[in-house]
């Protein structure tokens, strides 16, 4: 195939990938939290909660490394801990939520229960702020992502993992009042990201994937549904991802929409492929740990080839879930020259 011209930017790359047009190469948009704080030598707490700090690090690990995109995304507490759950900070650790005293382990406090002022100091507040820095400093020069949780993973957030599992069996009106709550709350994070600049939100709903087929089609699909519905309604892309063996969902995720669907390295893009049909853009998905961290440049691009020769041009270049911190350069850099060798 003959190679174009090159792009004038990533965001133009990315965008026209997802419209279908032809592109000069394939799309580079692998996620990078610790890598990322790494790269230019800060403790990951401060990255998670210091937007200048993050956005230093992902917009010059993006120019190091040639993503086509920066993200907002750093930790899954964001929400949870505006809600007012109890959030453990570490120098040099992502925050982490308690569960042991999960903010609704009462059932009763869900009636109780606000969605955090947007406009008022807070760690939601802290990744807006992240998308408009993100957009004065770059204009268009590259893709913008914004980051909410799904459903699945919201409530459990707000719940506590193994409480929640058993609410699908004990009490499935508390479950539904719980992810009305979660998907109206991601809905207006969404929104105001975009409104500050993000083009793309990221969605993760890693939760999902521990969830049978008949909760996730009864329960948690419709949610994620109504969450793309809204990202798409606000002017806003959707990319998602649930951490995990998600083979059980696959014609699901398929039919929400999304205009990128990230798999984990657990799930086989031909089969994706094959339960998402042929216009799906599939992200992805080299072993992150196996391949990308402990292998070499020859591995991951013999495992990209892997993937590219399963999910075909509706792909884009990424790992199976975050970057490790410690994953070589020179890995790293591999994904990169496999995505200027081929084109979309």
């Amino acid at each position: 195939m003959q190679k174009l011209d090159p792009f004038h930017t990533g965001r133009d790359r990315v965008l026209a990938h997802l419209r279908g047009d032809p592109v000069d190469r394939l799309p580079l948009m692998p996620v990078t939290m610790m890598f990322a704080a790494d790269r230019i030598g800060v403790k990951y707490g401060e990255y998670a909660s210091d937007r200048r700090v993050l956005v230093e690090a992902q917009i010059r690990t993006a120019e190091e490394f040639g993503f086509d995109h920066v993200s907002c995304i750093s930790d899954p507490a964001r929400e949870a801990a505006d809600c007012g759950a109890r959030v453990q900070l570490f120098e040099d650790q992502p925050p982490a939520l308690d569960e042991s005293n999960a903010l609704l382990a009462d059932k009763a406090s869900l009636s109780r229960l606000k969605i955090p002022d947007l406009s008022a100091e807070g760690r939601m507040k802290d990744r807006i702020e992240a998308a408009a820095l993100f957009k004065k400093r770059l204009g268009g020069e590259k893709l913008i992502e914004g980051w909410v949780e799904g459903p699945m993973a919201m409530a459990a957030d707000l719940r506590g993992i193994n409480t929640v599992m058993l609410d699908f069996y004990e009490d499935t009106a508390f479950i539904r009042d719980l992810f009305e709550f979660g998907v109206e709350m991601e809905i207006r994070f969404a929104r105001a990201q975009i409104d500050a600049g993000v083009d793309l939100v990221g969605v993760g709903d890693a939760a999902a994937s521990l969830v049978g087929p008949h909760f996730y089609q009864e329960f948690i699909w419709p949610c994620e549904k109504r969450l793309v519905d809204g990202i798409h309604g606000a002017g806003g892309l959707v990319r998602l991802h649930i951490c995990g063996n998600t083979r059980h969902h696959l014609e699901g995720m398929g039919r929400l929409g999304c205009e990128i669907v990230d798999l984990d390295w657990k799930v086989p893009l031909s089969q994706a492929r094959e339960a998402m049909g042929p216009d799906q853009v599939l992200l992805g998905n080299i072993d992150p740990v196996q391949v990308l961290r402990n292998g070499t440049p020859e591995s991951v691009t013999h495992g990209l080839e892997e993937c590219y020769e399963q999910a075909g041009p509706r792909y884009v270049v990424g790992a199976g879930c975050e970057i490790p911190r410690d994953t070589p350069p020179e890995n790293v850099h591999a994904m990169g020259e496999f995505a200027r060798g081929a084109t979309g």
